[in-house]
């Protein structure tokens, strides 16, 4: 069975900015999704950020194609006033982590939330691991 992961955006960023030390566990989180042992779900309020972000690092048009790709790739969740409202009430010391729980929260049978700040998702009653900590918990040969 494929699980399901949320993944925040700053593993995304990780991998396509190819930042160290965090660019190769994020990079085999893209790699168990792409031969279908997870599928990666995103918050749409992610692709914002990971354009501002990856477009100081590769331009504007080699960051819509990355843009274009994720979209390709993952599943993508919306962001209402629900979600917003929610993320009010969360208590999470970082606002844009407690937009992306209340977001991750719509996906049923969500299994994990993957990213590098797991500090910011103390509160949170879903399962939080950073990508190589997720890593070393799957079977990868199943």
């Amino acid at each position: 069975m494929v699980s399901k992961i949320f993944v925040d955006s700053d593993v995304i960023i990780d991998f396509f900015t190819d930042r160290e030390p965090f660019a190769n566990p994020a990079s085999k989180i893209f790699e168990l999704n792409e031969v279908g042992v997870i599928q990666i779900y995103i918050s749409a309020v992610s692709l914002n950020n990971i354009y501002y972000i990856v477009r100081k690092f590769l331009g504007h048009k080699n960051t819509i194609k990355i843009i274009e790709e994720l979209v390709e790739i993952t599943e993508i969740i919306g962001t209402t006033k629900k979600e917003i409202v929610q993320a009010l009430k969360n208590d999470f010391r970082d606002y844009e982590d407690s937009v992306q729980y209340s977001s991750a929260l719509n996906v049923e049978g969500l299994d994990a939330i993957i990213t590098r700040n797991t500090k910011d998702y103390t509160k949170a009653k879903l399962p939080i691991f950073t990508s190589e900590a997720y890593i070393k918990t799957i079977d990868i040969d199943r």
